[in-house]
């Protein structure tokens, strides 16, 4: 998995990038939603295999879970924004398995459960996998990832949201 940090940015620069209106609600809702599928790492401690379904990298992973979630925080928190909401929050919940099926680690993402139990990666796995609890993190592979982390996560996501920035100014200056 990209750590905590990594997925962050993305739920972040998501609702910077959709959002006009600046929610802070929705910017926090984005940001969980970004982590929330990792809470499936509960699954170990309940002795349940990660190639179960409701394993590691699992359900929670999936595409079915990402649209659950939104629908949930759409009629939640949406009231007159209610697609804004749904869009930002589907988008930040499945970017953590698409962020995860790009990492050098694990064993795939479930995107299609409960269809299909088979676990995918993408060609492209050059994220270093994040180790698992606060210790291991801070550690010289913690450090790997971070690193990975802004090539791959943090720039990208800054230049995103420099173009946005970029654009908006230059229509507030025509």
């Amino acid at each position: 998995m990209a750590s905590v940090f990594g997925h962050s940015a993305v739920g972040f620069t998501l609702s910077k990038l959709l959002d006009t209106k600046n929610s802070k609600w929705l910017l926090l809702a984005a940001i969980f939603s970004t982590i929330l599928p990792d809470f499936d790492v509960i699954s170990f401690q309940l002795g349940i295999h990660y190639e179960h379904p409701l394993g590691h990298r699992g359900f929670t992973h999936s595409i079915v879970f990402a649209f659950i979630w939104a629908l949930v925080l759409m009629f939640s928190f949406g009231e007159n924004h209610k697609l804004l909401w749904f869009t930002v929050i589907f988008l930040s919940t499945l970017s953590h398995g698409v962020l995860d099926a790009m990492t050098s680690g694990g064993r795939g993402v479930g995107f299609f459960i409960p269809f299909d139990n088979e676990r995918y990666f993408f060609p492209f796995r050059d994220i270093k996998v994040s180790p698992i609890g606060l210790e291991r993190f801070f550690s010289s592979r913690g450090i790997k990832v971070l690193f990975s982390e802004i090539k791959y996560i943090f720039i990208p996501c800054f230049l995103i949201l420099s173009v946005r920035f970029l654009i908006l100014k230059i229509k507030d200056i025509k």
